[in-house]
């Protein structure tokens, strides 16, 4: 692609980055980590930020020398070739993405709960997750073009909106309530940003866009770190203003929309509704684009012979309808039979997984793509050990979360051997 077809400037990019990630996570999360990192949830925030930060500088450096729509599954096939360990982590990254609509599904149900009279029926739970993933699915197989269209709007909105109430509500904060004293130990605290992860996974999207980005060299830096950094400050003010203006059992209470309940003190029932409506926004789009962007990652994906080649297939309006139907009935099923916290935790270990495994393929890759081999070890560390802490606090707490996500490697290594010994090997003659 030639510069004067590139499209996408600093601020736009970043804006994808920003929208990946405010996209309907901290919504969901923020109860979650109250109820583990008390009056640390902003230290909790800081922690899964670092993570991600760290993370961002291998994507920058394998974005700028590798610049593909592929993102993700092509930085590891350039590190560790097409092979089971490529497959399978390609697979994951598909799955992956099913687990963040789940989560996204029950944030918009659990905000959406709040219009209805209480007490509230699982019928009506139910009910709202498959509404928030069916309509998405209509929206992406009549008209992919709404999907883009509407997202630069909806991130404003949600930025806006989250901005307004950090500033009204800074006038209401009680430091005490964020005193070390109430701190949890800081085992706790690690936990709590690791669960919470998932909330800054879509920083990875500016990958994606990557062809389209003016001045890659430069761009593609700037928007992972300035989209990253940007959002752990917008975290960290939320989790302030959460945690500092409403007692902690009210915000354990609702836990599921606690971010509405801490807009109350200082704008009332209006604060409450506002939060609620920009929940339900948040979620609903990053639903939208989630599909949309799986739904062609896994059209990518069948064509390279990863997936079956029945998903490498395109309508005359170029939607990938089938993995479109694919990616929302799995999404249904996961988010109808999965609890908050466990969708939480699996996707936030899922995104641990592949990011520790960017950051080695980064490694591998340090003198090609030019990377500073002190900093990629680093993060390759922090996320592997932060993905580790997770796990081992998870096996105590919730150890059907851990089987679910240790299912889900087993299905993505399974699927890949499977079907690359036995059937990619005859259609694409590309045996390992």
């Amino acid at each position: 692609m030639t510069e004067k077809n590139r499209t996408i400037g600093t601020f736009g990019a970043i804006s994808i980055g920003i929208g990946g990630m405010v996209g309907g996570g901290i919504f969901a999360v923020l109860g979650e980590a109250v109820s583990l990192a008390h009056g640390a949830t902003a230290v909790a925030f800081l922690f899964a930020g670092i993570v991600a930060l760290l993370t961002a500088y291998a994507y920058a450096k394998l974005s700028v020398t590798y610049q593909s729509r592929g993102g993700t599954i092509i930085f590891i096939d350039k590190a560790f070739g097409h092979n089971l360990l490529s497959g399978s982590v390609n697979v994951m990254l598909w799955l992956s993405y099913l687990v963040t609509i789940s989560l996204y599904a029950v944030a918009f149900a659990s905000y959406a709960q709040t219009f209805f009279p209480p007490p509230y029926s699982e019928w009506l739970k139910h009910l709202l997750i498959s509404i928030a993933i069916l309509l998405p699915m209509i929206i992406n197989l009549v008209s992919a073009s709404f999907v883009s269209r509407s997202e630069t709007l909806l991130v404003i909105i949600k930025i806006l909106l989250l901005l307004i109430i950090i500033i009204t509500s800074a006038f209401y904060v009680d430091l005490e309530r964020l005193s070390p004293a109430l701190w949890e130990d800081s085992l706790s605290i690690l936990v709590a940003g690791m669960i919470i992860f998932v909330a800054y996974e879509g920083f990875e999207l500016i990958a994606n866009a990557a062809e389209d980005v003016k001045e890659p060299n430069k761009t593609l830096p700037r928007a992972f770190y300035g989209s990253v950094i940007l959002v752990i400050i917008l975290y960290i003010l939320i989790a302030i203003i959460t945690t500092s203006t409403v007692p902690e059992s009210q915000l354990v209470t609702a836990q599921d929309y606690a971010l509405a309940v801490a807009a109350q003190p200082a704008l009332g029932q209006v604060g409450f509704t506002m939060v609620a409506i920009a929940a339900l926004l948040a979620t609903f789009s990053a639903i939208n684009a989630t599909i949309y962007g799986n739904a062609r990652l896994g059209y990518t994906l069948a064509k390279e012979g990863t997936l079956p080649k029945r998903l490498a297939q395109e309508n005359h309006r170029k939607i990938p309808t089938t993995d479109v139907w694919v990616t929302a009935g799995l999404s249904l099923l996961l988010a109808n039979s999965i609890d908050l916290t466990e969708i939480a935790i699996i996707g936030s270990a899922s995104f641990l997984l592949i990011f520790f495994i960017v950051n080695i393929a980064a490694y591998r890759l340090r003198h090609t793509i030019q990377g500073n081999p002190y900093i990629l070890l680093t993060a390759s560390f922090v996320s592997g050990a932060a993905l580790f802490t997770l796990l081992v606090h998870t096996y105590s707490t919730n150890p059907r979360a851990i089987i679910i996500f240790i299912s889900f490697i087993a299905i993505s290594i399974l699927f890949e051997w499977s079907y690359g010994t036995i059937v990619r090997k005859h259609l694409f003659h590309r045996p390992y």
